[in-house]
């Protein structure tokens, strides 16, 4: 009799550790499934009029370049200095500017690169055309390469090409 007490003694430990195993699993995945949202930031909410505001806003932040970060917009970007030029945006948007005098605000203190579409201007060539011009004198080095070796290229005499069969 004692060894089948001992034996379910034995069977229930093993069952309740295997359940505080499963458990155990549980709350992993759950801490594991929760772990993302406690690390999003809030966003400062702002008080826009209506909706069109808002959505203007939207539009202005994303045409503009985060400083800090330069390879985000400022409605992407988390670091201070974006927060800090959301918010001169936004104190724009409601001293009544419109879009153009938001964003030459902008450029007057943090110039064209602030701009994620920069105007095409003498100060901005090189941007704008310096990939094609580049690409052009590659495509010019590989022609003038080819016609090089082209030209360049001279008869094989018929004993050198047949010792070079023979050595293959």
């Amino acid at each position: 009799m004692e060894s089948a007490l001992q034996t379910r003694v034995l069977h229930w430990r093993w069952h309740w550790r295997e359940g505080r195993r499963v458990r155990l699993l549980l709350v992993l995945l759950l801490g594991m499934l929760l772990a993302p949202s406690l690390a999003a930031q809030a966003v400062d909410p702002l008080p826009f009029k209506n909706r069109s505001e808002e959505a203007r806003f939207q539009r202005l932040t994303a045409q503009l370049r985060c400083l800090v970060c330069q390879n985000e917009n400022l409605a992407d970007s988390n670091a201070s200095l974006a927060r800090d030029l959301r918010h001169q945006v936004f104190a724009q948007l409601q001293a009544g500017k419109s879009d153009a005098q938001i964003k030459q605000y902008m450029v007057d203190r943090y110039s064209d690169f602030v701009l994620y579409d920069p105007p095409v201007k003498r100060g901005t060539w090189l941007l704008w055309f310096g990939p094609a011009l580049m690409l052009a004198a590659g495509a010019g080095v590989v022609v003038h390469t080819v016609r090089h070796r082209a030209r360049a290229g001279t008869p094989v005499a018929p004993q050198a090409q047949a010792q070079a069969q023979e050595e293959w």
